[in-house]
């Protein structure tokens, strides 16, 4: 007769000596508490179907006073990390190269140049969380399990789900391991892990075998005023300057403005009909959903039904990592990357004082991209619009965007 094994379940006991005085004895008179010598906290523990099947996330949730950090410290210490308050933030990465450095910040969802040249200090809570998650994963030693305690508890419900969303293709892309503890339920659809433990159920819990994408993300574009940049410029790597002659667009996230773009047209007498994309930002707290390679296709494809070509030219390493994964939309039209004689010919025209007047080119790697997609499918009235309609309307007739 087959008789069935019985599972035990084991509990962390957590006791502490009460130290008493006119204030407990208060509570033992009120609450009819019957323990005045210690407090005991039991937290069912059993992670041993985590050893079953291979994982790269897991998350321990639950509501506060549960035991997740207790139960989290039992894959081993929670570590810390210290930024220097005066070192821009990607100097604080120095046992990585300049460019893996910058890499690691982006895949955290941190691409923002202009974050990485500012101390820790001066971010908001959402850069800062990116960064200390660059930090502790990019620290983590060859097969060493990171543990995240406390995840997203103190940035905004959309950045936490843009932080999922990032992290958990890191981590995959590189076969790492981490374990979350957080008490928020809403990241799972964007941080897919591969199990869950709730200290009040007891139990590691699979999600299905056929694991589910992240949520679509409905994005709304809006033509807008030229001083919705005020919003944005800060954070793009170039410059906080902007050709007043650009048509402007924000978009818009659950209500919230996320993302800028403002397009030129070529300079004339180069490229017929063409348009060249002068600027494009997305909010630090809001990159790492590939929000802005999705922007620069619509607008190549509305652009391409208005029968003219959308090009962009970029030196954020970002974006090139993007376009490389884009091809089908994005050709790779020219590039310049011999740094060192871009710096040679610079210093020659300075020295010959032939630079006046003329712009020196950038001393960086830049890629310039044509779009080759597909045409947009429906009405292109948003980069159609008379904008000289409006021209004479007061500014607090109309709305920023």
């Amino acid at each position: 007769m087959n008789q069935k094994t019985k599972h035990i379940m084991k509990y962390i006991e957590k006791k502490n000596k009460i130290i008493n005085d006119k204030y407990t004895e208060y509570i033992y008179n009120s609450f009819d508490i019957q323990n005045k010598v210690e407090t005991t906290v039991k937290i069912p523990i059993n992670f041993s179907d985590c050893k079953s099947f291979d994982w790269n996330i897991g998350v321990i949730y639950g509501g506060s006073g549960t035991g997740k950090t207790t139960l989290l410290k039992e894959f081993g210490n929670l570590s810390k990390c210290i930024f220097n308050e005066e070192k821009p933030v990607i100097s604080n990465f120095d046992w990585l190269e300049p460019n893996e450095a910058t890499l690691l910040l982006s895949s955290m969802g941190l691409s923002s140049v202009p974050t990485w040249l500012r101390p820790f200090h001066t971010l908001s809570n959402g850069e800062q969380y990116r960064a200390e998650l660059a930090y502790k994963v990019g620290k983590a030693k060859e097969n060493e399990t990171i543990l995240i305690d406390e995840y997203t508890s103190v940035v905004d419900r959309d950045v936490a789900k843009a932080m999922s969303n990032a992290l958990q293709k890191y981590i995959r892309r590189n076969n790492k391991k981490i374990i979350l503890a957080s008490c928020h339920f809403d990241i799972m659809e964007w941080l897919l892990p591969d199990w869950t433990y709730s200290p009040l159920k007891g139990r590691v819990e699979k999600p299905s075998l056929l694991r589910q994408s992240r949520p679509k993300i409905e994005l709304q574009i809006f033509r807008c005023r030229y001083e919705a940049w005020n919003i944005f410029k800060q954070h793009h790597y170039l410059t906080e300057d902007l050709n007043k002659a650009a048509k402007c667009f924000v978009t818009i996230w659950n209500d919230k403005p996320i993302g800028f773009i403002a397009i030129l047209p070529m300079p004339s007498g180069t490229v017929k009909n063409a348009y060249r994309v002068s600027r494009l930002v997305i909010l630090p707290d809001f990159q790492g959903l590939g929000i802005g390679i999705k922007i620069l296709n619509i607008f190549g494809s509305m652009y391409k039904k208005n029968n003219q070509t959308l090009y962009i030219k970029t030196s954020n390493p970002s974006l090139f990592i993007g376009m490389s994964r884009n091809i089908k939309y994005w050709f790779l039209s020219g590039e310049t990357n011999n740094v060192e004689q871009i710096k040679k010919n610079n210093i020659k025209l300075i020295n010959e004082n032939k630079d006046n007047g003329i712009k020196l080119i950038k001393e960086s790697v830049t890629k310039s991209y044509k779009y080759i997609g597909k045409e947009y499918e429906n009405k292109i009235d948003i980069i159609t619009f008379n904008a000289d309609a409006w021209k004479d309307v007061a500014q607090n007739q109309t709305r920023l965007f």
